[in-house]
């Protein structure tokens, strides 16, 4: 996780991001407040026994969307850490050759997957904000976007041997939905989903029957809830191999007594207010958070 120095609306993403809304208060005070709400998401998790690497952000150029490393890097199983051509010109300065090193020097890395060369040609796929991630089946599902490119999509497929599930999704206003996980979050068996934000049948229907071959219980969430980021959950691992789905608090109030039902049968939701993050970045807990599958040296 990256501790934000110069969180703020970045006019850039607001583009294709509908999650975004402009500013209605003081540029310091969004920053400040994004601040407190990071340190508090990181404190819960650390109490329910989430190992936690926090990183500063740096001083050097403003990245107002930094406090989201999940899209610009992710670290895998077989070694390989892979980055990820960004939509936003601002954003691809939070490609630190800094967090680089840190990782370097804490896990056996075996190398290093440059896909940010497609930025020459405007083609985009921002990590797992593009992609969600069967990694115990090797699926990875995702939905076309103007940042989730289907070439480099198809790339990234036959360099990590995974099987591909795509879809077009939308919002309530007809507008392409910019990342995979605000609708959608695998956890190791269940699926938060928001269904009706997918209108094709058949793309649904494979979708549905991947789940379903998969052995995930589908727990559907509305477009309402979407919009307060109940699609935006990471399942994380705590001590003694206890889980919790990290979530905002805006979500887990956006739940009704049947989904946290289901939801609760597989882990233990675990909630902070991001209310500041979710306004101004137009993203929530899961895109906070850039999960670490590799050996520690």
């Amino acid at each position: 996780m990256v501790r934000p120095v110069s969180f703020g609306y970045n006019e850039e993403t607001a583009k294709n991001n509908s999650f975004q809304t402009p500013p209605t208060a003081s540029e310091e005070l969004i920053k400040q407040q994004a601040i407190i709400e990071f340190d508090q998401f990181v404190t819960t998790l650390k109490e329910s026994g989430v190992d936690v690497m926090v990183i500063e952000d740096s001083l050097t150029h403003l990245k107002p969307d930094a406090v989201f490393p999940n899209n610009w890097i992710s670290l895998h199983e077989n070694g390989l850490i892979i980055t990820y051509p960004m939509f936003s010109p601002i954003r691809r300065k939070e490609r630190r050759k800094g967090i680089l090193e840190i990782l370097k020097n804490k896990f056996q890395l075996k190398g290093r997957i440059h896909l940010e060369g497609g930025e020459v040609n405007n083609s985009f796929l921002e990590g797992t904000g593009s992609m969600i991630l069967d990694r115990k089946n090797k699926i990875v599902y995702a939905n076309r976007s103007i940042r989730t490119n289907e070439k480099l999509l198809k790339i990234w497929a036959n360099i990590m041997d995974y099987r591909m599930v795509l879809f077009d999704a939308f919002d309530q206003n007809g507008d392409s939905i910019y990342h995979t996980n605000v609708l959608m979050s695998l956890g190791t068996d269940f699926c938060v989903i928001c269904l009706d934000a997918i209108p094709d049948s058949e793309e649904k229907k494979s979708l549905i029957d991947s789940l379903h071959q998969t052995k995930k219980e589908i727990i559907e969430i509305s477009l309402d809830q979407m919009n307060k980021f109940a699609g935006n959950m990471l399942q994380v691992k705590g001590k003694d191999n206890n889980t919790f789905l990290a979530m905002s608090l805006q979500a887990f109030n956006s739940l009704n007594p049947n989904q946290l039902s289901q939801i609760t049968k597989h882990t233990t939701p675990l909630y902070a207010d991001l209310n500041t993050i979710e306004t101004y970045g137009g993203g929530s807990a899961r895109c906070m958070m850039a999960e670490i599958f590799l050996e520690k040296v």
